[in-house]
């Protein structure tokens, strides 16, 4: 950053006079050429500048501890949006109206009296305007004593924590069933599947196309649950991969701009670690003082013009500062309700039972999970329960790597609670078999899980299945019945022949599924009535 001389380079003589009073310093030179030297060089007196630092007024002084804080520097939309501006004046009209005796903001005080000046300075990547404290008085003053910073919002309320909603660690088993999902070729849809996608992306489990690496999968899904789970935190918190920003529900992106999801992930968490620890607090108020005090957590160089974001249904653009609720405050919410509960770093709080949450707190997982380190989690020792009609019960503490394989080889059914369902079909085994899974491997599987011996019937269908494949359908099927073989020979004969898919006596046939209408027609003209007596849906 420049130093103090060059930072009042190019300012005219009565400008350094302006500085020299406000620091007590006589300025008798004719010129700006002589007078510069002199004021930069009585400034750099280090009980000189201390004294002038603890006069400054209250928002002045925050403004400087600002700057202090990041190292000197902020960029100038960030400073000036929290700070105010600096006026512009030509040296005759600034003479004539005095602006340092009558300041607008906190940022025109310390500019009078030289603390800052403004230049493009190439941080982080680009140049970008700032403002600054000269090199070397910023050495001088060195660090301001320490304040307590202003609380994120208000602890909650006992009304908005009458009902909690304690840490889980779900996501293992969500993990679980979106790999397996992946590797059979299932849809896996709920308010999980795009973080879940990102956060496994990024922990090297999944290709970037969305297919599943087998061996990383299966050290992941042997893995105990506190380790497990610290390894998602890791890959999570390090990852450019996961973009909360881009899974905020309700947002839709458009164009080529670029977001940093990491450095905005890194402020939020640091949000959220300040807070007291084991104090239910307001979400609302929490966000609302992030706005307040950091503004620009998620675009440092203050620019709300050039993102295309738009709400889902709506074609206008969130743009400028006014659309902070809407993009930062939703990200922000999403944030604390989504991600980090899922992840076991937050658990939330809400008025009543599966009303909006309005209370989130660190949980007592935190502090091992955002170190890397694994809580202390229930191990995985359930066993699969065989129920009838070759359906399996598995519950979540069922070890997740025995989960999967089960996934692979069944028909999935309902999720109910801590429990997951499943039955073997034809249908499911060949889809096995297609990935390379056998018959027999299920079986072998099921007799090491299951608490009792297998019953003999599900060996059976399963070991004839390997030898047979399928023995026996189940499908939807219309019988035909008339009083008469002689109508269903004459039916035959007319268009609707098309419809009778098989005759299995000289009275019944079997009908094409959705062809009724037109065999009651046929009839019609045959010469017959027919009603629901006739025509009756039944499986065979």
């Amino acid at each position: 950053m420049p130093d103090l001389f060059h930072t009042l380079q190019g300012h005219d003589l009565g400008f350094l006079r302006i500085i020299a009073e406000a620091w007590g310093i006589e300025l008798n030179a004719p010129d700006t050429y002589s007078a510069l030297p002199r004021l930069t060089s009585a400034m750099l007196d280090a009980d000189l500048a201390a004294q002038i630092v603890a006069a400054l007024p209250d928002g002045a002084a925050a403004a400087l501890h600002a700057l202090l804080e990041h190292e000197g520097r902020l960029l100038w939309a960030a400073f000036s949006r929290r700070f105010g501006d600096v006026r512009t004046f030509g040296a005759a009209r600034r003479d004539r109206e005095h602006p340092q005796r009558n300041p607008i903001s906190p940022a025109e005080v310390l500019w009078y009296r030289g603390l800052i000046g403004t230049a493009f300075l190439d941080f982080p990547s680009e140049p970008q305007e700032h403002a600054y404290i000269p090199e070397d008085l910023l050495e001088l003053l060195g660090p301001l004593p320490s304040k307590e910073p202003a609380p994120l919002g208000r602890p909650a309320s006992p009304g908005e924590t009458r009902h909690a909603l304690p840490v889980s660690d779900h996501i293992l088993d969500d993990a679980c069933t979106f790999l397996a999902a992946r590797r059979t070729g299932r849809l896996y849809e709920n308010e999980k599947a795009g973080f879940l996608q990102a956060v496994l992306t990024a922990a090297g489990l999944l290709h970037p196309d969305g297919g599943v690496y087998p061996e990383p999968t299966r050290q992941f899904l042997e893995t105990p649950r506190g380790k497990a789970l610290a390894g998602l935190v890791t890959a999570w918190q390090n990852s450019d991969m996961v973009n909360e920003l881009l899974l905020t529900p309700g947002l839709v992106f458009e164009g080529d701009w670029r977001n940093a999801p990491r450095h905005t992930r890194q402020a939020i968490i640091g949000f959220i670690t300040r807070l007291p620890k084991g104090v239910w607090w307001n979400i609302t108020t929490f966000i609302t003082a992030i706005r307040e005090q950091h503004t620009d957590f998620q675009r440092p160089a203050g620019n709300y013009d050039s993102w295309f974001i738009r709400k889902r249904g709506s074609d206008a653009f969130l743009r400028g500062l006014s659309s902070w609720g809407e993009v930062e405050g939703a990200l922000l919410r999403y944030f604390l309700t989504g991600p980090s509960v899922w992840l076991g770093i937050t658990e939330l709080a809400c008025e009543e039972k599966d009303s909006a949450p309005l209370a989130f707190r660190l949980s007592p997982w935190a502090d091992f999970l955002l170190a890397g380190k694994a809580p202390a989690l229930l191990q995985e020792r359930g066993t699969v329960e065989i129920l009838p009609s070759h359906r399996l019960k598995l519950s979540t503490l069922t070890p997740r790597a025995l989960r999967y394989q089960i996934a692979r080889f069944c028909e999935w059914e309902k999720e109910s609670g801590e429990f997951y369902f499943y039955r073997i079909t034809p249908g499911s085994l060949e889809q096995a078999q297609q990935q390379g899974l056998l018959a027999a491997h299920l079986v072998k599987l099921l007799q090491r899980a299951s608490a009792r011996p297998l019953p003999p019937a599900l060996l059976q269908a399963v070991e004839r299945w390997g030898k047979f494949g399928s023995q026996v359908g189940l499908q939807p099927a219309v019988l035909l019945r008339v009083a008469s073989p002689d109508i269903l020979e004459a039916l035959r004969k007319t268009k609707a022949s098309h419809a009778l898919l098989e005759t299995l006596n000289p009275t019944t046939a079997l009908l094409r599924p959705g062809s009724e209408e037109t065999v009651r027609k046929a009839l019609a003209e045959l010469g017959y009535l027919s009603d629901s007596s006739l025509i009756i849906g039944k499986r065979v």
